[in-house]
């Protein structure tokens, strides 16, 4: 096996270890059956993979994984007059989505200073140039 396929191996085992003790210190009322616990659970040193590598490794039941990672939202719209846009909304410097009446920042109030980012873009692009003083004779 590859190192991948060996990690997730060992990581299904490691889980399964732990559910099945969990469920018998249920069944038994017992808190304190640290025997069947693998040893770095038991020590409380247990490193787990990123999300990622888990949901890949352990699908849950019936479930997409787009599905877990984005939730579904509902349909553009804008953010005056929640219009429905879909895919031809226009995105502001503001963060927010707008019809195409309400596209212009006059239009919806937007909250955003052009007239300052201009000037910051302006500042960064042209830099203050300065001539030396000439030492005098």
């Amino acid at each position: 096996m590859c190192s991948k396929c060996h990690k997730d191996m060992m990581l299904k085992q490691d889980h399964a270890k732990l559910a099945a003790s969990s469920i018998e210190n249920l069944v038994n009322g017992s808190s304190s059956s640290n025997k069947e616990m693998p040893e770095s659970v038991a020590n409380g040193a247990i490193s787990l993979e990123p999300k990622t590598s888990q949901s890949h490794a352990l699908p849950a039941m019936g479930s997409v994984e787009g599905e877990e990672e984005k939730p579904k939202e509902g349909p553009k719209r804008c953010n005056s007059c929640k219009k429905r846009v879909g895919l031809t909304g226009f995105n502001c410097r503001c963060g927010n989505v707008f019809c195409v009446v309400h596209r212009y920042s006059d239009k919806h109030d937007c909250p955003f200073d052009y007239h300052m980012a201009a000037q910051n873009a302006i500042s960064k692009a042209n830099p203050v140039v300065k001539a030396q003083k000439l030492d005098k004779i």
